[in-house]
């Protein structure tokens, strides 16, 4: 008989998660039970405790994820050939709050890390010079000016970075203030010592019309270059560059409280074991700030179909539950007009992980948000200024979503994964693995292992190194792998037609 092949998340689960590939006719022993495997289980994926009738629901991490579309055996293989998810349409919600949890919050936490001070009051983590262009013409500009500064100002500086993109012309209305916004949260990112903000002249999103969307800044800070309104962009964009190091050159690390820290979560390539070690571990951290009095931000709105009510019931006010509400409706409305109702799960690399139907990667990815209180809801390029669990408009994309959390002013990015990315924002993206194999597979993506915790570590434990960690990444004392091997990309969401 082979003991600790599944695990079980909740009592009350009626299947489990194989820790690695069974062989078919294995006995295997849960909570005093054998269960003699039908056929070969794939690492990750779900096992039946008991048999099922035709419809019925299917329980992991204690709710419904689907019902079964034909009678299965306990100890059959469950996964997209016999499950089915339960979504479908619009739902009608109620503000049922939990009091039990929002006065788990009560108890404060005191931590610091080193931090740049800036003069809106604001905090980095990083001491950065960014140089980001208002449309698509100017990005190798961008990118040529960002080179040539980092060889000659670049040790003043943590680095000199161009963050180019396709958009600022040929958008229309709403789809063009939404690039305004976002590009305007990003130049407002504390992580950036300085911006230079790289315009082309004739673009729709030119400076006269993007300055009332940047709203106030701090001159030293954030430089405006139109390229053609001088004969030579590249030397007026190094004396601008110039003169952002030398500021930037006079900021100094300072111990500040963790209340600063603005942190945002991201699920990319999950397997089943995400919902299990890294997105759990992840809202450990998640807890830990927000008790600090520090900010977090939950995304992925469609990764939250299916697991959006225990997020609302966590809303601190009916104004907040209705916010809640609107973002999920929002969004679906959002796919529906394009003729894609999003209620399966979408991603082979989630179904080859094990995740079957939208509800389990809800219920696994809602996990990063922790227990805390959910204290407001963001929409794109919006300043994030709410201590505690803010939820975020965007779609599961990692680039789009990652790049939406930092214009909101995060400063750093926990990326939990399955199955590995190499992906990283342009602010520090710390990969967490949920299995050990990952980790020792990929060394220069992962920067830390949850899969531990499926190794006889207690959550507790690894929550708390796992937070000395990110307030040593916080204080410059480590570097994370997307840092170290130059990943840094950016990606706008856009919804309307091109010009």
């Amino acid at each position: 008989m082979a003991d600790q092949l599944l695990f079980k998340i909740s009592p009350k689960d009626n299947v489990a998660v194989a820790l690695e590939i069974i062989p078919c006719g294995t006995v295997c022993s849960l909570d005093g039970q054998e269960i003699t495997v039908k056929s070969e289980i794939p690492f990750g994926h779900k096992v039946a405790l008991t048999d099922m009738a035709e419809g019925q629901n299917v329980i992991k991490y204690g709710y419904p994820i689907g019902h079964t579309t034909a009678p299965v055996e306990k100890g059959a293989h469950i996964h997209s050939h016999n499950l089915k998810t339960n979504l479908e349409g619009f739902l009608e919600y109620s503000y049922e709050p939990d009091p039990d949890a929002l006065k788990a919050f009560d108890q404060h936490r005191e931590a610091t890390f080193e931090g740049y001070v800036r003069s809106d009051g604001s905090v980095g983590i990083r001491n950065e010079i960014w140089v980001i262009p208002t449309v698509g013409c100017v990005g190798k500009t961008a990118e040529i000016l960002a080179k040539r500064a980092n060889e000659e100002f670049g040790g003043m500086t943590d680095g000199i970075f161009s963050y180019t993109h396709p958009m600022g012309c040929s958008q229309l209305s709403e789809d063009q203030v939404r690039t305004m916004r976002l590009i305007s949260g990003l130049i407002h990112n504390p992580n950036a010592a300085g911006v230079l903000v790289l315009s082309l002249g004739c673009e729709n999103n030119n400076l006269d019309v993007f300055r009332p969307y940047l709203g106030e800044y701090d001159p030293d800070r954030v430089k405006f270059l139109i390229t053609q309104d001088v004969d030579d962009e590249y030397e007026a964009g190094m004396a601008l560059l110039k003169e952002l190091a030398e500021n930037a050159a006079a900021q100094k690390r300072q111990t500040v409280s963790a209340s600063h820290l603005k942190i945002g979560f991201k699920c990319g390539g999950s397997d089943a074991f995400s919902g299990i070690t890294a997105n759990p571990l992840v809202g450990r951290i998640n807890d830990i700030v927000v008790r600090c009095g520090g900010s977090t931000v939950l995304t992925e709105v469609p990764e939250m179909f299916g697991a959006e009510q225990i997020l609302m019931h966590r809303a601190v006010t009916r104004e907040v539950f209705e916010d809640v509400v609107g973002l999920i409706n929002n969004f679906k409305g959002y796919y529906i007009r394009y003729g894609q109702e999003i209620y399966e799960n979408p991603s082979p690399g989630n179904k080859k992980g094990g995740i079957t139907t939208l509800e389990e990667k809800s219920l696994g990815c809602t996990q990063k948000g922790g227990l805390a209180p959910v204290v407001g809801v963001l929409d794109y390029g919006e300043k994030l200024t709410r201590n505690g669990l803010n939820l975020l408009i965007g779609p599961g994309n990692d680039e789009i979503s990652c790049t939406s959390m930092a214009a909101s002013g995060v400063q750093m990015i926990l990326f939990t994964t399955g199955r590995g990315n190499p992906f990283g924002s342009l602010v520090p993206t710390v990969k967490v693995s949920s299995n050990s194999g990952l980790a020792a597979r990929k060394p220069h993506w992962v920067d830390y292992n949850a899969g531990r915790i499926l190794e006889n570590s207690s959550l507790d434990e690894i929550g708390e190194d796992f937070f000395q960690y990110i307030l040593d990444v916080a204080s410059g004392r480590v570097k994370t792998n997307n840092e170290t091997y130059g990943y840094r990309e950016i990606s706008l969401f856009r919804d309307g037609v091109v010009l």
